[in-house]
């Protein structure tokens, strides 16, 4: 058990107030563009034929 602490606390890390500015880059951001993204989203609903779970409405045919 102690070694699982262990492990885990090794993982924790604190950012320094210098830092944050390099961690707010758009490069280091999960989804860099909102448009972007709700373009690949509404692209995966069209190809799936499916909606809902992503917020997402339409068929198959790809238009909203």
């Amino acid at each position: 058990m102690s070694l699982l602490m262990i492990v885990v606390l090794c993982g924790c890390e604190t950012v320094q107030p210098w830092e944050r500015g390099i961690l707010a880059k758009e490069e280091m951001q999960w989804q860099t563009n909102a448009a972007e993204a709700q373009l690949r989203n509404q692209i995966y609903a069209s190809k799936e034929a499916s909606s809902g779970g992503a917020g997402a409405s339409g068929g198959g045919c790809g238009c909203n």
